[in-house]
């Protein structure tokens, strides 16, 4: 009989996922199995089954996805950025790993070609296994993939993608390079002349608000128009991940759709993203506008 797999992070049949930057707070799941854990090239893996939350990919003990909440997620920063786009033809994806953003970005018609650049083979290769929902993105025939560091991949890029999407882990180890200017830099020449650039911005407006202003800020550096926008995922800390959006194109206004699907379409192939929330999800409270407005 095999031996049950163990994780430091699962004590007495519960994931726990903390940390120092959210001092006070965790997040719990009860977890039904373990189904991986392995030490990638890169960083900690670990896939478990939850007893209502499905299958759940963690990386260095930070939740990444799980089944029963991933596609609000991945609506919002794919459709977003595609339908602040009059008519986005080639998309890059820096991370995404799980195949998620890449099943969302093939929705749309005019979208010619989808490249994925993604460090560790690690989470293509069993989100496969154990998130094929998602993994499904990889086997559309517009879609094509590499294992490389997405940072030096840019380096060689120049005005050629219309939408570059970021969809990495949070701001430590492997991903701390893709929220510095200098990326942002290499992203700005990557795209075209009304390109559209969405990075998942780690935190919210409930969390670190000071580090959401300082990477607008950054932001804003770097590109004409930025704006932050969200989405409400239950299984990321606090509830609500937020998304920084950039537009090389100064009379953008990103939080007005400028491609819609009519609604029948709409309803039919998104669960989460529609355009009334692309219009609402940047909306702001009060106490957030003063500091990000």
């Amino acid at each position: 009989m095999a031996q049950a797999l163990t994780h430091p992070k699962i004590q007495d049949g519960w994931f726990r996922e903390e940390s120092e930057e959210f001092p006070g707070q965790a997040l719990q799941l009860k977890v039904e199995e373990v189904l991986h854990v392995e030490k990638s090239d890169f960083q900690d893996v670990l896939v478990f089954k939850s007893s209502n939350w499905g299958n759940v990919l963690v990386l260095d003990g930070v939740v990444q996805a799980s089944e029963r909440d991933e596609f609000a997620y991945q609506e919002m920063i794919a459709h977003v950025a595609l339908n602040s786009h009059p008519n986005p033809k080639k998309v890059l994806i820096i991370g995404g790993g799980d195949g998620g953003v890449l099943r969302e970005v093939v929705k749309h018609d005019c979208v010619e070609s989808a490249l994925l650049v993604e460090i560790d083979e690690s989470v293509i290769r069993l989100s496969q296994k154990y998130l094929p929902n998602m993994a499904k993105g990889f086997d559309h025939p517009k879609v094509k993939y590499i294992i490389t560091d997405g940072f030096e991949y840019l380096r060689t890029v120049e005005n050629e993608y219309d939408v570059i999407i970021t969809d990495s882990s949070d701001p430590e180890g492997p991903a701390e390079q893709l929220f510095q200017k200098t990326y942002f830099e290499l992203m700005e020449k990557a795209l075209t002349e009304k390109g559209v650039y969405i990075m998942q911005a780690s935190e919210n407006i409930w969390l670190r608000l000071d580090r959401l202003k300082s990477l607008k800020d950054t932001c804003r550096e770097v590109f004409p128009t930025v704006q932050y926008t969200h989405a409400c995922v239950p299984t990321y800390t606090s509830g609500q991940l937020g998304l920084m959006v950039c537009c090389k194109d100064p009379q953008a206004r990103l939080n007005v759709p400028v491609r819609s699907w009519p609604e029948d379409v709409e309803k039919s192939i998104n669960r989460y993203y529609n355009k009334a929330i692309h219009e609402a999800s940047f909306e702001l409270p009060n106490f957030a506008r003063r500091v990000l407005l």
